[in-house]
């Protein structure tokens, strides 16, 4: 079952804006280390999930790199068969959210994903940065949070 709400305790609200800061800030000095793209903003939300909400299925390691990853290949997809467009646009996000649906991997903030794909004419490498490298570090530093923080989550 769902939980619908984070732990309101602030030891708790704390820990995952730290978390939260942590992830983003390590995203981002990879890009300035590697001039590799490591961070899209739909990212943001993806730590939302993690942090707030750990326990959440839509927090899973498998729906935050599964989820991106199956909806980035959609929006890629759809950019090759479609143009720039908002048919592409709006088939692409149908697309994913479908997509995720059928593979499992539903992770909400990936439904952004075609959308920044298509605005900024992405190239397919996309999939492996930001998409592959970027949720597998997400999904780390959620294991460490997670790992860290359980007992205080809990109480």
């Amino acid at each position: 079952m769902l939980r619908a709400a984070a732990s309101w305790r602030p030891l708790a609200i704390l820990l995952a804006g730290l978390g939260a800061a942590a992830t983003i800030y390590l995203l981002l000095r990879l890009h300035g280390l590697t001039g590799l793209a490591w961070l899209i903003p739909s990212f943001g939300a993806s730590c939302a999930l993690v942090f707030g909400v750990p326990d959440s299925p839509f927090a899973r390691p498998l729906s935050v790199i599964g989820g991106h990853f199956v909806s980035s290949a959609v929006g890629l997809a759809a950019m090759a068969l479609l143009g720039h467009g908002i048919g592409a646009m709006a088939i692409g996000v149908g697309g994913a959210i479908a997509a995720m649906m059928a593979t499992r991997t539903m992770h909400p903030p990936a439904g952004g994903d075609p959308l920044i794909i298509i605005a900024t004419s992405a190239a397919p490498t996309f999939l492996l940065a930001p998409i592959l490298i970027g949720t597998t570090a997400i999904s780390l530093v959620g294991f460490v949070y997670r790992t860290v923080t359980g007992p205080q989550r809990r109480k």
